[in-house]
């Protein structure tokens, strides 16, 4: 009888959504704590309740046709964490990734890796890869992992990017200085050439985004949500689109 409701509700939800966001990112915050409030002893059972919640929230956004979701896997304050949750982590997303290619195909997912990569470890970076090339033919769902990223690093790197191109194209540093725009930096975050997104999601109950997509989140809309990321439901998605549908998007005026 709960899950005829629960679907019920959904239903309802679901109809009363006459706009919907082009990209979605979410923050998948709280698996550690579920795990110890749960009483599961280990972190990483919170880490593979919440890899599971992937799946399903890829499926979410595919029934209703939103062509671009980011995913905030692993951040790089993450990697400090204890070393052995640290491996397990890394394998879970591995794990989570290679779910998703196997079922890019029947849902035209595209899969891109953001973030500091080149500081992980040598066989998540080959699954990230593997995952990018054999899903670069999808176009119906775009979806990003951000793996090891930084909303600060990313910034700096996209400098670093700019400096490097136009040093390499033989303009000084006074130059660069003199004319650099908010395009060209852009040119060179992780996120280049995807939408910045319209909604961002944090759940868990924490009302900040700690670095993420810094300078891409600069006209989204937030919705902060108390449930930790393992136990997000659907319903939890849809009342978040429901809050965006309902807003007057400004853009800074």
């Amino acid at each position: 009888m709960r899950d005829l409701l629960y679907r019920l509700y959904e239903r309802r939800l679901a109809a009363g959504l006459d706009v919907l966001p082009r990209h979605v990112a979410l923050i998948l915050d709280g698996n550690r704590r579920f795990a110890r409030e749960r009483g599961l002893g280990d972190p990483s059972e919170g880490h593979r309740l919440g890899a599971r919640k992937v799946d399903e929230l890829v499926e979410w956004c595919h029934e209703l046709d939103i062509p671009y979701v980011t995913l905030w896997l692993l951040s790089t304050e993450n990697l400090q964490r204890d070393e052995n949750e640290v491996a397990n982590l890394l394998e879970v997303i591995g794990q989570t990734v290679d779910r998703l290619v196997a079922r890019s195909s029947q849902r035209g997912i595209q899969i891109t890796p953001v973030g500091a990569l080149d500081g992980l470890p040598d066989p998540l970076r080959r699954v990230l890869k593997h995952a990018q090339e054999a899903t670069a033919d999808g176009d119906r769902l775009h979806v990003q992992v951000a793996v090891g990223y930084g909303g600060r690093q990313e910034i700096v790197d996209a400098l670093r990017g700019v400096l490097h191109s136009r040093l390499a194209a033989g303009d000084d540093l006074g130059t660069v200085a003199g004319d650099l725009t908010l395009e060209e930096v852009a040119d060179h975050l992780y996120t280049t050439g995807l939408p910045d997104p319209d909604l961002i999601i944090r759940t868990s109950g924490e009302l900040r985004l700690s670095g993420f997509l810094l300078w891409q989140s600069v006209h989204s809309e937030f919705h902060f949500c108390d449930a930790y990321w393992p136990e997000f439901r659907k319903t939890d998605f849809l009342r978040a689109l429901r809050d965006y549908a309902s807003r007057e998007r400004r853009f800074g005026s």
